[in-house]
């Protein structure tokens, strides 16, 4: 059912994935085309925070900051899923995997490449500072919209 802290979660995340893909596209090779990455990633937070965190709200301070790092951790776990299947598909037409096996094997390890690529203290910081924001946030709408 279509709430306000639904629609606030879903907007704020949506900012929080165009802020966090600012600040990871400087950490990436320089070669990197990153095509659909700010858009791609805008629709996960929109997805993310009407699925993930606008359900959970409405429940109080502590849980909604626990609401907030559940969609932002969400949020950049997908993010780096999503990111790390399209680079498996754009290498698999370049014909550099031998089998399906070996590509699903590949998507793990594209994903673990780049979650050390964005381990970093100005992503952590930047990962709270959302989450904190996000969270409580998403709780007003809930507490004053409903």
């Amino acid at each position: 059912m279509p709430t306000a802290a639904r629609l606030i979660a879903a907007i704020s995340l949506a900012i929080t994935g165009f802020f966090l893909s600012l600040l990871v596209m400087p950490l990436m090779p320089e070669s990197t085309d990153f095509g659909y990455f700010i858009p791609v990633n805008i629709g996960l937070g929109l997805l993310v925070g009407w699925f993930v965190m606008g359900r959970m709200a409405g429940r109080g301070v502590t849980p909604a900051i626990n609401n907030g790092f559940t969609g932002v951790f969400v949020l950049m776990f997908w993010g780096v899923a999503v990111q790390a299947i399209n680079e498996m598909v754009r290498l698999s037409m370049r014909n550099r995997y031998d089998g399906p096996g070996e590509a699903m094997v590949a998507v793990f390890e594209i994903g673990a490449e780049y979650a050390l690529i964005i381990a970093t203290v100005q992503i952590g910081l930047a990962f709270v500072a959302c989450a904190l924001i996000t969270g409580l946030v998403t709780e007003i709408a809930a507490r004053n919209w409903r």
